[in-house]
């Protein structure tokens, strides 16, 4: 699994951090986007390289994933849903 913005595809590092209301810092992604100050729970997350809000979830992403670049790259590599034969 790899953690990464589903729109820019901009992936954190151990020493990226967020801001909570109460003003804590911590790395929302060690915390499954709850902050360990107060205990909000934060179900989206703003991405710091494009300003853009995402579902936390959206950010967690299987290793076979396509990634945003490797799409924007070659949109054919996108996995195409089986076609069942047309009987006639």
């Amino acid at each position: 699994m790899y953690i990464a913005c589903p729109k820019c595809d901009w992936r954190p590092d151990a020493s990226s951090r967020w801001i909570c209301t109460c003003k804590h810092r911590w790395n929302t992604f060690e915390t499954h986007g709850v902050c360990p100050a107060c205990g909000k729970v934060w179900k989206e997350t703003a991405c710091p390289a494009c300003h853009a809000w995402s579902d936390h979830e959206d950010w967690y992403h299987d290793d076979d994933d396509i990634s945003v670049d490797e799409y924007i790259a070659n949109p054919s590599k996108i996995a195409q849903p089986e076609r069942l034969p047309v009987e006639t």
